[in-house]
């Protein structure tokens, strides 16, 4: 426990240590001041989310987090009645992709249809590079899944969650889209995202076919996913734009009179 307590200690400080750094290199520039100024929550969390992946990921690689991780798992095991399995049978099932890419499919051609291409544009790249961030990693790492008690069998290696990824991912997505498009719930959004990827990463490990890490590290990279597609679009649509805006008209000056 003192361990824990310890590195959650250290882990904060990184996180406040680089927000500060970066807080103090965004004040240098007064159009990143006024950036930063409005999305400062955002920063923090997309910083907290990179140094928890990493620490966790450099944690699960290292076998470091083979014991906390089992205590956790039966602790839940013992402390989830049977009568709620049905439920979280119900949240595993809305992080499949069986549910996600359908639903995802939806949204999208609604928001085609509403002329909200970038947002539809977003949405689908998102859902679609979790699903290769997903594959690599699970490949990659080669985790071995939980065999504490009888569960369900799922494809691929323990970690990270793809279930908690996807979700988490698809959840940021729908976020930024409504802050943008419905500034007016974005909070109530923000809440229902987060409850709904809380219920998947619970839901994994209430069923047994995970790690306590692997949905952690799950969550932070779901988030990381999103924002990082977030940004990447969003710079070339104001490269795209800023282009379109200075291009000067053709005009023909040797015209025969």
């Amino acid at each position: 426990m003192h361990n824990l307590v310890e590195e959650s200690a250290d882990l904060s400080a990184v996180v406040l240590g680089l927000f500060a750094a970066i807080s103090l290199l965004a004040h240098r520039h007064d159009r990143w001041a006024a950036g930063f100024r409005r999305r400062w929550l955002g920063v923090l969390l997309i910083i907290a989310a990179a140094v928890v992946l990493v620490q966790v990921s450099e944690e699960v690689l290292g076998q470091e987090s083979t014991a906390i991780d089992r205590s956790i798992l039966l602790a839940i095991h013992a402390a989830v009645p049977a009568g709620l399995l049905p439920l979280f049978n119900a949240a595993t099932q809305s992080g499949s992709s069986h549910v996600l890419v359908p639903a995802v499919a939806v949204a999208v051609l609604l928001l085609l249809w509403r002329r909200h291409r970038f947002e539809a544009l977003q949405l689908a790249t998102v859902t679609a590079v979790a699903g290769v961030v997903v594959y690599v990693a699970k490949t990659a790492v080669g985790r071995a899944r939980p065999d504490l008690w009888s569960t369900q069998w799922f494809w691929g290696s323990s970690f990270p969650s793809g279930h908690t990824l996807s979700t988490a991912a698809v959840a940021t997505a729908a976020c930024l889209a409504v802050a943008r498009l419905r500034p007016s719930i974005r909070v109530p959004a923000m809440v229902l995202a987060v409850v709904w990827v809380a219920l998947v990463g619970v839901s994994r490990l209430v069923l047994g076919v995970h790690w306590p890490t692997d949905v952690v590290a799950a969550a932070c990279a779901g988030l990381l996913v999103a924002t990082g597609v977030n940004g990447v679009l969003t710079f070339i649509a104001h490269r795209t734009r800023r282009t379109a805006g200075t291009a000067l008209p053709t005009t023909s000056t040797d015209s025969p009179r």
